[in-house]
């Protein structure tokens, strides 16, 4: 288990230096497009629910409050 730890703890620190200095690997997907595919996906999301809220007609129930009513009371017969 030691060794694993100082491994770890050697790798976070390798990519911490790489990152403080800059690397001079190209940059990966998610560097170059990250921001662009979340920033699409939260619109994206946002506008389909945006439509099912607003346009399809579902009732959706939320609270029973005013909706039920108890039944009433039946007393038992003697």
């Amino acid at each position: 288990m030691y060794r694993f730890a100082k491994a770890a703890a050697n790798l976070g620190g390798q990519a911490v230096r790489q990152v403080r200095h800059g690397s001079t690997a190209p940059q990966d997907f998610h560097s170059k497009y990250g921001l662009g595919v979340l920033v699409s996906g939260t619109v994206f999301c946002s506008a389909v629910w945006g439509y099912v809220l607003t346009q399809t007609g579902i009732v959706w129930n939320l609270s029973p409050v005013n909706r039920m009513s108890p039944k009433p009371w039946r007393v038992a017969e003697e």
